[in-house]
């Protein structure tokens, strides 16, 4: 970071940047009175701060979300139903006339892209399997949200137990992967069954998918949190967000280890 602070002092000595332009460098965070952005958090992490949606007013949405957009060249909000959606699309698309913002109403993920943004895709891809077509949503906003992260993903969705010969016709599109993400409701065993199938870490994701003794997602959870197979790490019930986001970070320190050792490579050389 004192690199960075360094060579922003220096091009704003020189005029090259504006004072606007370090600010937006350099500040650690943002302050909007209702809300405090961390807008140093993709320089720390790798990904930008992402927005929950859900419980917020669409007038704080719309602060947070077009504030963010002075940062960033992509911006990503979560939990974002219909009505919300609207409401930004219209507010946005008035104010910034020649941006796109996109709005996936089938797992409520609102995000806007830069048009001068360029995504390089992480090398290798995730798969997202799905137990049944009522895991559809939470399995799109792990989807959705792996590829906002600059991620390739293949879905493989609808191969639950009760039919587990589906899934087998797909174990090897799934093994080649370098992170799996498993969907699951009901008793949620198909985390079990993928985790010892496949040699690739597997992130399991329960629904609140199931009848009454489901208990909307607990016996799903605590299945999972159970498992027998080695490798299976476990995120909250109906949290795609938290599993596309987990994943995104596996297949960057895969991405960065390629990196280090092709520079070794040239090295050595």
């Amino acid at each position: 970071m004192s690199e960075v602070i360094k060579e922003m002092l220096n091009k704003l000595k020189e005029g090259s940047i504006s004072v606007e332009e370090a600010y937006r460098t350099l500040a650690s965070y943002d302050h909007l009175g209702y809300a405090t952005l961390d807008i140093q958090r993709e320089r720390r992490k790798g990904f930008p701060e992402i927005i929950f949606g859900e419980g917020k007013s669409r007038e704080h949405l719309l602060g947070i979300f077009e504030r963010l957009m002075r940062f960033h060249k992509k911006v990503v909000a979560t939990r974002v139903d219909q009505e919300k959606a609207s409401y930004l699309t219209a507010n946005l698309k008035e104010r910034y006339p020649t941006e796109h913002f996109e709005y996936r109403n089938d797992c409520n993920i609102f995000y806007w892209i830069s048009h001068d943004y360029v995504e390089i895709k992480k090398p290798g891809y995730i798969a997202v399997v799905s137990a049944g077509t009522s895991d559809f949503s939470v399995a799109e906003e792990a989807a959705v949200t792996a590829e906002l992260l600059g991620c390739e993903v293949k879905r493989i969705y609808d191969v639950g137990v009760a039919g587990i010969h589906r899934l087998l016709d797909k174990i090897e599109m799934i093994e080649r992967s370098r992170v799996v993400i498993v969907v699951a409701g009901m008793e949620g065993a198909l985390a079990s069954v993928v985790g010892g199938l496949v040699s690739k870490p597997v992130i399991a994701v329960p629904t609140s998918v199931g009848y009454g003794a489901n208990f909307r997602g607990l016996s799903a959870l605590l299945t999972m949190l159970n498992s027998c197979a080695s490798g299976v790490s476990v995120v909250n019930i109906d949290n795609g967000f938290g599993a596309g986001y987990y994943a995104a970070t596996i297949m960057a320190v895969i991405e960065q280890a390629i990196a280090e050792a092709k520079a070794l490579g040239r090295e050595e050389k």
